[in-house]
């Protein structure tokens, strides 16, 4: 899937992905990563999600990665911050109190540039890709955020059905990917209201990696 492609959604606003508020498994499970107030978290393919501002409102600190530009521009004008920008080798980082949001291409993301992190929520990340590119963006997150322990949301579907993004990531493949580094907690599955998209029958799953 080329970079081109989400570009484009942004461009064109097709943005359907895009919460309108925080997410519900965010809210129920956030306790479950076990952090204390100043505590921050990395959210990779981050867009202008809201659950940014829940995680500020709550006394944590939030890194990004991003690959649309407009999209992180409209995220800072959401949290009413003016953010100051530089550049850091081939990213662009845009930095306000407790926040830095890096703009481009996420494997060109370092541990050294991204800095420690206590814990990475992926909402959207792991199920915007194909499966061509899972295995090398699960190791890279890994690696760059050394092995911190993730609340990671997935959907289970019939792919046939619908060609995806959100793509369909099943149990086995969350363990291909993650069990090495991690202890995998299904914590709850939930039927998708009304079908993923309205096309077709899903169910959402959210996880808790814990970091052997």
């Amino acid at each position: 899937m080329e970079k081109s492609f989400w570009l484009e959604k942004w461009q064109k606003n097709e943005i359907g992905f895009h919460n309108r508020e925080a997410h519900p498994l965010l809210v129920e499970h956030f306790a479950r990563l076990d952090l204390e107030r100043g505590d921050r978290l990395f959210l990779p393919l981050c867009g202008k999600t809201l659950d940014i501002g829940w995680l500020l409102e709550r006394g944590y600190s939030v890194a990004g990665a991003e690959l649309s530009e407009m999209a992180v521009i409209q995220l800072f004008e959401q949290l009413e911050m003016e953010p100051q920008v530089d550049i850091i080798g081939d990213l662009k980082r845009y930095r306000a109190p407790d926040i830095d949001i890096f703009v481009g291409d996420i494997f060109h993301l370092t541990d050294e540039v991204l800095g420690p992190v206590a814990a990475v929520y992926d909402r959207a990340a792991l199920v915007a890709l194909p499966l061509e590119m899972r295995s090398r963006y699960a190791q890279h997150l890994v690696q760059v955020t050394g092995s911190a322990p993730q609340l990671l949301i997935t959907f289970e579907y019939d792919q046939e059905e619908m060609p995806g993004p959100p793509f369909c990531v099943s149990d086995g493949e969350v363990a291909q990917h993650y069990a090495k580094a991690y202890t995998l907690n299904l914590l709850q599955t939930v039927a998708v209201e009304g079908g993923l998209k309205g096309k077709c029958p899903a169910e959402e799953k959210v996880w808790l990696l814990e970091s052997k």
